[in-house]
């Protein structure tokens, strides 16, 4: 309803009060039923005005409850963020864990190498693959010559020291797509994929050479040098093919065989199988 409107009906109010009020109507046969009339009138103006409060009310009350349960779904939502973040995160480092664990399965804790889990399932892999796509791979063992003898005499903490150093000089011997590990004791395997016999001896000569050539003045701490002075290191390899049909086991023993002659042929040297 628009203010002039408003006014009019007022006005009307005000004027119809003022006849009832007025003495010189008294006796005026239309005076009560106007007077029932705006007492009706008067009547449902006031139901009207208290609906349209109730209905304010209401509309106030269904306003503030929606305000709310939206401001609800607003922190529920916030809340369900932050757990799929938690979640998230939670997972990523679940993940993580996993790797890292999966990661240490398979490394020699010492010399940063695979160790004899991660050689046997990369053989594995390889002879597969050989025996698939017909090409053949090149295993090498290789042993510590006179290792007893370091630990004996320089004691094992030395020992430790020069097994992570042969390490080294395996890895600087070998090509980049050439594998490595730690078999066991002062043992090393490394495998060269897609590598006959003829491409796999100078790479095990490599490798004899580059341990051959640790220098424990450069190699070790300055007490240990001193220890040491004198004492050469060496390695003796067996080198061996796989051949189409064979198991990786009976390549390894072939490669062992070839270690054997290698030792017993004086040591510091390659022989093959």
């Amino acid at each position: 309803m628009d203010e002039s409107t408003l006014r009019a009906e007022t006005d009307l109010i005000r004027q119809i009060e003022s006849l009832l009020d007025d003495p010189a109507y008294t006796e005026n046969p239309l005076r009560e039923p106007l007077a029932r009339l705006f007492e009706m009138s008067e009547g449902q103006r006031e139901r009207l005005e208290r609906l349209v409060r109730i209905a304010d009310g209401y509309h106030q009350i269904s306003r503030e409850r929606s305000e709310t349960l939206s401001e609800q779904y607003d922190r529920q939502l916030r809340r369900l963020e932050k757990l799929a973040r938690i979640s998230d995160r939670y997972q990523n480092s679940l993940r993580e864990l996993s790797e890292a664990l999966k990661a240490a399965a398979l490394q020699d804790p010492l010399t940063g190498l695979g160790n004899r889990r991660y050689l046997m399932e990369r053989l594995k892999e390889e002879t597969e693959r050989a025996e698939r796509k017909q090409t053949p791979y090149s295993l090498i063992i290789l042993d510590v010559d006179h290792f007893k003898l370091v630990n004996d005499r320089y004691g094992h903490e030395v020992g430790d020291q020069v097994l992570c150093e042969i390490a080294k000089a395996i890895r600087s011997g070998l090509r980049e797509y050439d594998l490595c590990g730690r078999w066991g004791g002062e043992e090393f395997l490394v495998i060269l994929p897609d590598t006959l016999l003829e491409s796999a001896r100078p790479v095990a000569e490599r490798v004899r050479l580059a341990i051959k050539s640790i220098e424990p003045a450069a190699a070790f701490a300055p007490d240990v040098s001193a220890r040491m002075s004198g004492f050469e290191l060496s390695a003796s390899l067996g080198l061996s093919t796989h051949r189409r049909g064979e198991s990786y086991e009976e390549t390894l023993n072939r490669s062992d065989e070839a270690l054997r002659r290698a030792k017993e042929a004086g040591r510091d040297q390659v022989q093959v199988d």
